[in-house]
């Protein structure tokens, strides 16, 4: 991203939405910006990219899981609407890596760590994660990287 922070983008998103009059676009960035607004009042903080970031990846989690839940109970109509909002979160995250990209950084990561077997987990893990955030889903990886140390 540039110099504008996702805050301001969202922000800037949310006034477009509500010129075009986009309901349900305008919904989605609402809920990510009183989510963020929680998060600052609760732990008396203001939210950075990085963190905003790690947020987002968390409403997009949340929401996948609840799209299995309305498929499983047959309410395809509630499913929609998470799908809907996750299109739009998906939007102000960066773009997903590909599976090369990420092979590679998981090589890197263990070649730096320096450690062989499950000890080593920890350290590749924490160079990781704040280079993939919202960019990979961290579960994933840590199955990758564990295959990998364990092979």
């Amino acid at each position: 991203m540039s110099d504008t922070s996702i805050r301001d983008t969202l922000k800037a998103e949310m006034k477009t939405a509500m010129k075009a009059r986009d309901k349900e676009r305008l919904g989605a960035i609402r809920l990510i910006l009183s989510e963020f607004k929680r998060i600052e009042v609760d732990e008396r903080i203001e939210i950075d990219d990085a963190r905003a970031l790690a947020v987002l990846d968390k409403m997009v989690k949340q929401r996948r899981d609840s799209v299995q839940q309305y498929k499983a109970a047959n309410r395809e109509e509630l499913a929609a609407v998470e799908e809907q909002e996750i299109a739009v979160i998906q939007e102000f995250l960066p773009t997903p890596l590909g599976e090369e990209e990420l092979r590679a950084m998981i090589d890197e990561a263990i070649a730096n760590a320096g450690a062989e077997g499950m000890q080593a987990m920890g350290a590749v893990m924490a160079q990781l994660k704040p280079k993939l955030q919202g960019r990979a889903d961290i579960g994933a990886v840590s199955k990758l990287v564990k295959t990998r140390l364990a092979g």
